[in-house]
């Protein structure tokens, strides 16, 4: 048996993958690292944790494994979207990277509009000037520690830099490249006109792969580390977003996926790159080879949930605390919850915007709360969705993975909020199966990602629509649409209060 294994490199953790020929999971192990926080609005990692957490789950992956080490035959990356890893001309770093949730860019993303224009940057990169971004954080150091970017060479986001270190090759893909405003997406190339624009040079930026496509071997020194063979093939991966479309079957036009992490993401695979959302919903290219995907963000998605157990009842396990929300009737009984709890991004790109409850009643009780934070996170969610229907897209299938594919009530919830068929997968791994699956097609294993899909990925439970649920929630949603709009003063005033 031949195997691959697939990396996931998030924001609080490695997770990697040991996947067999016939797409299961065979050990998995997860290393976390922390996040560095030195005032609000700041965000960053040492990329060097990075390194030495794979460094340690692949050794204790390969003591693990019972077969020999050659039989794994090729390993690939999902990675965290947009952070800045600034190196040397002998690839040292420079800085802690500086994360996707990093918001200290908001006067750079001003200078980008002002400098490319809105309408052009959306023609070139299909995407606003947002604060997570990588370009508006080149832009930072720039102008906040020149003597630091005088020393740059290259630029990489955090997969690379991993990539970089087992391998001593530096490449980026084409749809982590999407995620930087530096890249042309249509014509899948670095945009010398907005190169020229702020001063930087195609050498700055690594070369551009497919996800597939093979970028070296493992070092003799990282096999020595980790018990890998030097002959496992390391192919380039995605990011994360699109390897989780990968790992759960989003490889085909009108296939959905709902995603609930931290963060929140409706993604709708495309085949064309001439479409125009206005910048509404984010428009990257896939990591399956020309295709491209479109994405709208909830922020605070199971944040929300989270920050809630964890205020009201921190003792109990999410099991616990959801019970008896399924008694509470699609409405929550009149109450409305808006998860803006740390601003939002799809359709209002807005990090002043907070979160809400409408419609408190003193005969709420807690189980009416908790319903109203689960319908408030998809209610969210849904705005892209109408995005997408808005445009001409049909979607009456969605896969949904992550925190809302854990519970059978918010599973059925999402089917009567979306209108639509829901479906729930057998093995629900996302962004590191999706890694692990490019790095089979890489290694010759199936002759597209779709032959690859249809062998490793199955659906366990679907959930339909009730047309009274839909009804209801239907007119539910038209009055939280009116929230952000009928808020937005009183939270821009209360900002001064904030600690």
């Amino acid at each position: 048996m031949k195997y691959v294994i697939g990396v996931d490199l998030g924001t609080s953790a490695v997770k990697i993958l040991l996947v067999d020929q016939n797409g299961q999971v065979c050990s998995e192990v997860s290393k976390s690292y922390p996040l560095i926080i030195e005032r609000s609005g700041y965000s960053e990692q040492n990329p060097e944790e990075w390194v030495e957490k794979t460094r340690e789950g692949l050794a204790e992956l390969i003591q693990q494994f019972e077969g020999e080490a050659s039989d794994i035959e090729g390993i690939s990356f999902s990675g965290q979207m947009h952070g800045l890893v600034l190196v040397d001309e002998n690839h040292q770093v420079l800085r802690n990277a500086i994360l996707w949730n990093d918001t200290r860019t908001t006067k750079q993303c001003g200078d980008i509009y002002e400098t490319v224009g809105k309408q052009k940057l959306l023609d070139i990169t299909k995407n606003p000037a947002l604060e997570g971004f990588t370009l508006p954080k080149i832009l930072w150091v720039k102008e906040n520690e020149p003597e630091i970017f005088a020393r740059a060479s290259v630029f990489m986001l955090p997969k690379d830099y991993l990539r970089y270190r087992m391998t001593g090759q530096v490449h980026m893909d084409y749809s982590d490249a999407a995620g930087t405003l530096l890249l042309n997406v249509a014509k899948r190339e670095w945009s010398q006109e907005i190169l020229d624009l702020f001063g930087l040079t195609q050498e700055f930026c690594p070369a551009l792969v497919e996800s597939h496509e093979f970028t070296g071997n493992v070092t003799a020194e990282f096999a020595q580390a980790t018990g890998l063979s030097e002959a496992t093939k390391v192919f380039a991966g995605g990011a994360d977003n699109a390897c989780g479309a990968i790992g759960s079957g989003i490889l085909s036009e009108g296939k959905t996926l709902c995603s609930i992490g931290t963060s929140g993401v409706v993604l709708s695979y495309e085949e064309r790159s001439d479409l125009d959302f206005e910048g509404k919903v984010h428009y990257f290219n896939h990591g399956e080879e020309n295709a491209f995907y479109t994405m709208g963000v909830t922020l605070a998605a199971g944040y929300s949930l989270s920050w809630f157990k964890d205020t009201f009842a921190k003792e109990e396990n999410f099991e616990q605390f959801l019970e008896g929300v399924a008694e509470v009737p699609a409405g929550s009984n009149g109450l409305l919850f808006t998860p803006y709890l740390v601003g939002e991004r799809t359709p209002h790109a807005d990090s002043n915007i907070r979160g809400s409850f409408i419609g408190v009643d003193a005969a709420h009780e807690r189980k009416h709360f908790a319903r109203a934070v689960l319908e408030g996170i998809t209610f969210s969610l849904h705005e892209s969705i109408e995005i997408f229907r808005s445009s001409g897209k049909t979607i009456d299938s969605i896969i949904s993975i992550g925190g809302g594919a854990k519970n059978e009530t918010w599973l059925q919830m999402q089917a009567d909020i979306f209108n639509a068929k829901v479906e729930k997968l057998s093995s629900e791994q996302g962004p590191g199966m999706g890694a692990a699956m490019l790095a089979a097609y890489g290694s010759g294993w199936f002759g597209s990602l779709k032959e690859c899909a249809e062998a490793f990925l199955q659906t366990a439970k679907t959930y339909k629509p009730i047309p009274e649920n839909v009804e209801t929630y239907q007119k539910v949603f038209g009055i939280y649409q009116q929230v952000y709009t009928q808020t937005k003063t009183l939270n821009d005033q209360l900002r001064e209060f904030r600690k």
